[in-house]
C-alpha cells in the first residue's frame, strides 16, 4: 500500500487505462437498461386501457386459404360488447401513413409513421387517445394528429395537412390533436388518426378491423372476460388479454436491447482488452523498476508467493480506485448516450436513469479482476529472479530459452488462427465460426510474435530515421532494445487498427458488390415504391396509371406479390407485365426466357427450381390467396439473386386472385434514360410525394448499403474508446520509459545533445512504435477483411474484394497522429530533466 502511495504520478496512466475500459461497460449497462425500462414502461402504458385484445390469428396447418388470416368484423365487434364482464369493446384498423411538413419533407422516422382510426365509444370518446385540442374526427377529409408530429410540423387545428397512405397525395384538415402512450410515437414516430369508416376503407374494407380491444368492467378479472370472449371466437382469431401482450411486447424489447448490449459489450471488451496489454506493461516496467528493492525483501527472508502477493495487492488497489471512478464516469456517459440519441431525432421515451446492480457489481468485478490478470505475471516473473542476481542488475535481458519458447508458441498459434480463418473461408455460410475461432487465435499468435517481429519491421524504418542524425538512430535502438515492450505498447493499436481495417474492407467491398448487382439485374431506369426500412409497404395502383401517362415513360411493370400454396407449402407470387419485363430485369436464363412468360406459363428462379424439382415444360397445381386453384407451367428457369428471385407470373392471372390489389413497386423505363430532369418530372407527377421514394441504380445501390454504412460509422465511434486507450498506452510507455532512462538521457545530454534532440528522440520513438503497430493491424485487416469476404461472396455472387487504399492511407497517418500525440508530454519531461540529477539517479 505504501508503494502505491509512493507512486501515485506514475500508476495514473494505469488508472486512467482501466478507469476508461470500466466507463465504456458501465455506460453500455446503464444506457441498455434505462433505455429497456424506458420502453417497457412506455408499452406498458400502451396496453393500460386493454384488458383483452382479439386479433386475427392463422394455424400452420393447411386449412384455409394461403395468407394472413381475414380480418375481424363488425358483428364479432358487436358480439364482443356484450361478453359478460366487458365494459366497452372498440375496433381497431391502422396502416402506414405519411405526413409531410409544411415545407414538403417527411415527419417522423420512415418506419413507425402510421395512421388509424378513433373510435367514439361510451361518451362519444375513445379511450386510447386523449384530446387536447379541437375534436375527433367524423367525417372524410379531416384528421387528428399526435401532438407530437404537430408539435414538430408545426401544425394546429384549422391547418391543412399533407398526408399519404399508399401512393397518392391526400390533403386533409386538422381538425384535433391528441396525447397518447403509443411507444412508436414515443420513439419518434408519427400517428394520424381517421374517422372510422375513412380508417377501413384506407387500410381494410368497410366493417372490418384489424384488433378488437375490451376493457373489463369493474370486479372482472382480465382471465375471467377472457374465458367469455373465447366463447365467441370464429376459428380464424385468438384473445389475449393486455397483461400478456404487455409482457409479450417488453420480453421482444428486451430481446431486441439484448442485441445492441451485447453489441456494444463487444466493444468495451476490446477496449478493456487493450487496456490489458498497458496495464501489464506498466506493471512489467513498475516491477522493474522496483526489482532491486523486491530483491532486498527476498534477501531479508520475504518468499516468492509474499512478492508475487505484494504486486497483486498493489493492482487490486488500483483495480479498486479505477473501477470506481470509472463506474461513476460510466453512469454520466449512460446519461450522455441517452440525450445524444434524442439530439439525433430518435426520440426516446421518458423515464428514471437505472443504474442496476448488476452494472455496479459487473462494472467492479471487471475492473478489479482484469488490472489483477494483467499483474499477476509481471509479479510472478520478478518473484523467479534470484535475489543476488537482481541486486548487480543481471537480469535484464530475456534468456534465449525464453525467446525461444515465446517465439515457438507465437508461430504455433498464429499458424493455427491462420489455417482455422483460410479453412472458415473455404466452408460458404458454415464457416463463421471456424473463421471466428481462428481469427481470435491469430491476433494472440501475433500478439506473442510481435517481438520477434518489431526487429525487421523497425529496422526498414532506418533509412528515414536517419534523416535525423543521432535522434533517429538512438529513437531506433531504444525501440528495439526492449522488444516485449515495443510490442505491448504496439499491439494496442493493431486491435484497433486490424478491426477497422477489416470492417473498411469489407464494408467497400459489399457496396462494389451490391452496385454490380443492381447494375446486372436491373435494365429499369428507375424503381419507384413507398418509403421506409422495410421496403415492402403497398403501393397504390394509382401510381402505375399515373406513370404510364407520362410521355418520358417507355415502358414500365408493377411488381405484385400474393401469397400461395404449392404442394402444402406457402409461395409468394411475384405478379408483373409480361410483354414488358424483359426490358426491365436483367437475369440469365438457365433454360426458356421472358417470351415464354403470359397466360398460365411462369418463370421461376434456379433455387426454386431445384427444390421442387422443376424445368422447362413442367407443371403444377397452385392454390391462390382467394382459394381458387390453378394450373402453371414453368416456361423458363433463371438465375436468381437477392433483388430478382421466385415465381413470376403475368398480371392479368395473378390480379384476379388478390383480396385487395397492390404493388410493391413499379419499375420503369424512360426515353432519355436517368437524368435530374426526368426524376423531377416523375417527382412532380406524383405530387412531389415525401413518402414516395424514384430510385435510380445508384440510389437502390445505396438504400441497400446503408445499414452498412451504418455499422461501420457506428464501429468507428466505438472503437475510438479503444484508440484513445492506445494513445494512453503509448504515453503511459514512454514517460515511464523515460523516467527509466533518466540516467542515460542525463548522460546524453551531458556529452552535448541538446534538449531538442532529446524531445525528437522520443518522438522518432513513439513515432516508430505506433507505424509498427499500425502496419500490422493493417495488414491483419486486409487479411480478415478478404477471408470474410469469401464467406460473403457465397451469398452474394457479385462480390468483388475492394481494397481502400485512400482510407488504409488515413488509418497509417492516424497511427503516425497518435504516435506524435502521445509523445508530448514524455518528450518535455525527458528534455527538462536535469542533467547531474538524472546521471546520479538509481
Amino acid at each position: 500500500m505504501r508503494n502505491v502511495l509512493a507512486h501515485k504520478a506514475r500508476l495514473m496512466m494505469t488508472v486512467l487505462a482501466v478507469l476508461l475500459g470500466v466507463a465504456f461497460v458501465s455506460g453500455t449497462l446503464v444506457f441498455t437498461d434505462t433505455i429497456s425500462s424506458a420502453y417497457q414502461k412506455s408499452s406498458e402504458k400502451g396496453f393500460a386501457g386493454v384488458d383483452v385484445a382479439i386479433k386475427p390469428h392463422k394455424s400452420d396447418d393447411d386449412s384455409g386459404n394461403p395468407g394472413a388470416a381475414p380480418r375481424l368484423n363488425q358483428r364479432l365487434l358487436d358480439q364482443a360488447g356484450q361478453v359478460p364482464g366487458a365494459a366497452s369493446a372498440t375496433g381497431a384498423v391502422s396502416g402506414y401513413t405519411a405526413v409531410a411538413d409544411k415545407q414538403g419533407d417527411l415527419l417522423g422516422n420512415g418506419f413507425a409513421n402510421t395512421g388509424g382510426n378513433y373510435y367514439p365509444g361510451t361518451g362519444g370518446k375513445d379511450p386510447r387517445y386523449t384530446l387536447t385540442d379541437g375534436r375527433a374526427p367524423k367525417s372524410a377529409g379531416e384528421v387528428a394528429l399526435d401532438s407530437k408530429t404537430a408539435d414538430r410540423g408545426h401544425y394546429k387545428v384549422g391547418d391543412a395537412v399533407r398526408l399519404s397512405v399508399d401512393g397518392p397525395v391526400r390533403k386533409e384538415k386538422v381538425v384535433g390533436v391528441f396525447t397518447t402512450d403509443d411507444g412508436n410515437v414515443a420513439a419518434g414516430g408519427s400517428l394520424v388518426l381517421f374517422d372510422t369508416p375513412t380508417a377501413q376503407r384506407l387500410f381494410a374494407k368497410p366493417g372490418e378491423f384489424d384488433e378488437i380491444d375490451l376493457r373489463a368492467a369493474a370486479g372482472t378479472s382480465q382471465a375471467t372476460l377472457k374465458s367469455g370472449v373465447d366463447k365467441i371466437l370464429p376459428k380464424l382469431a385468438e384473445a389475449t388479454t393486455g397483461q400478456q401482450l404487455a409482457d409479450d411486447q417488453a420480453a421482444m424489447i428486451k430481446t431486441q436491447m439484448s442485441g445492441m448490449q451485447t453489441g456494444m459489450l463487444v466493444f468495451a471488451g476490446i477496449s478493456l482488452f487493450v487496456g490489458v496489454f498497458i496495464i501489464a506493461n506498466t506493471f512489467t516496467m513498475l516491477v522493474a523498476q522496483r526489482t532491486r528493492e523486491l530483491a532486498l525483501m527476498r534477501a531479508v527472508g520475504a518468499s516468492r508467493r509474499q512478492v508475487t502477493r505484494s504486486v497483486l495487492i498493489e493492482a487490486t488497489a488500483v483495480g479498486a480506485v479505477a473501477a470506481v471512478t470509472g463506474l461513476a464516469a460510466g453512469i454520466g456517459i449512460g446519461a450522455g448516450l441517452r440525450s445524444l440519441l434524442n439530439s439525433t431525432g430518435a426520440t426516446v421515451p421518458d423515464g428514471p436513469l437505472v443504474v442496476s446492480p448488476t452494472a455496479i457489481a459487473v462494472s467492479l468485478v471487471v475492473g478489479v479482476v482484469v488490472t489483477v490478470l494483467a499483474a499477476w505475471l509481471p509479479g510472478r516473473r520478478a518473484a523467479k529472479i534470484p535475489p543476488v542476481a537482481a541486486m548487480n542488475s543481471v537480469h535484464a535481458a530475456p534468456t534465449t530459452r525464453g525467446l525461444v519458447v515465446r517465439n515457438t508458441i507465437g508461430a504455433v498459434l498464429a499458424g493455427a488462427g491462420a489455417a482455422g480463418v483460410l479453412a472458415g473461408s473455404g466452408m460458404g455460410s458454415d464457416g463463421k465460426l471456424p473463421m471466428g475461432l481462428g481469427a481470435a487465435v491469430l491476433v494472440i499468435g501475433v500478439f506473442v510474435l510481435t517481438p520477434l517481429l518489431s526487429r525487421p519491421l523497425i529496422a526498414a524504418a532506418s533509412p528515414l530515421l536517419r534523416a535525423f542524425g543521432i535522434s533517429g538512430k538512438l529513437a531506433r535502438q531504444n525501440a528495439v532494445r526492449n522488444p516485449r515492450r515495443t510490442a505491448a505498447t504496439a499491439s494496442a493499436l493493431m486491435v484497433g487498427l486490424t478491426l477497422i481495417t477489416g470492417m473498411t474492407v469489407i464494408a467497400g467491398s459489399v457496396q462494389k458488390g451490391i452496385d454490380n448487382l443492381a447494375t446486372g439485374a436491373l435494365k429499369s431506369d428507375y424503381v419507384v415504391s413507398l418509403g421506409g426500412f422495410d421496403g415492402v409497404r403497398p403501393l397504390s395502383p394509382d401510381v402505375e396509371r399515373t406513370l404510364g401517362k407520362l410521355d418520358q415513360v417507355t415502358a414500365l411493370s408493377p411488381l405484385r406479390n400474393s401469397a400461395s400454396r404449392i404442394d402444402g407449402d406457402t409461395e409468394y407470387l411475384t405478379g408483373v407485365n409480361g410483354k414488358t419485363i424483359q426490358k426491365l430485369v436483367g437475369v440469365d436464363f438457365k433454360e426458356g426466357s421472358f417470351a415464354g412468360l403470359g397466360g398460365d406459363k411462369v418463370v421461376v428462379d434456379h433455387k426454386t427450381a431445384d427444390r421442387n424439382g422443376w424445368k422447362r415444360g413442367s407443371a403444377f397445381t397452385v392454390t391462390y390467396e382467394d382459394g381458387r386453384k390453378g394450373r402453371l407451367s414453368v416456361a423458363g428457369v433463371y438465375e436468381g439473386n437477392q433483388m430478382i428471385r421466385g415465381i413470376m407470373l403475368d398480371n392479368s392471372t395473378l390480379t384476379p386472385h388478390m383480396r385487395t390489389v397492390t404493388d410493391m413497386q413499379v419499375m420503369l423505363k424512360t426515353k432519355d434514360g436517368a437524368s435530374d430532369a426526368t426524376k423531377n418530372a416523375i417527382e412532380k407527377a406524383l405530387g412531389d410525394n415525401p413518402a414516395i421514394q424514384v430510385q435510380d441504380k445508384k440510389d437502390i445501390s445505396n438504400g441497400i448499403a446503408q445499414f452498412f454504412t451504418l455499422m461501420l460509422n457506428m464501429l468507428y465511434g466505438l472503437l475510438a474508446m479503444a484508440v484513445i486507450v492506445a494513445v494512453l498506452g503509448v504515453i503511459n510507455t514512454l514517460a515511464m520509459s523515460v523516467f527509466e532512462r533518466s540516467q542515460e538521457i542525463g548522460m546524453l545530454r551531458a556529452i552535448g545533445l541538446d534538449r531538442r534532440g532529446i524531445k525528437r528522440m522520443v518522438r522518432l520513438e513513439s513515432l516508430v512504435i505506433s507505424l509498427f503497430g499500425g502496419v500490422l493491424g493493417i495488414g491483419l485487416g486486409v487479411f480478415f477483411g478478404w477471408a470474410a469476404g469469401e464467406l460473403i461472396s457465397s451469398g452474394l455472387p457479385t462480390y468483388e474484394l475492394v481494397l481502400p487504399w485512400a482510407r488504409m492511407t488515413v488509418f497509417l497517418v492516424l497511427a503516425a497522429f497518435v504516435g506524435i500525440l502521445a509523445a508530448l508530454w514524455p518528450a518535455r519531461r525527458a528534455a527538462k530533466l536535469n542533467m547531474l540529477a538524472a546521471i546520479k539517479a538509481e
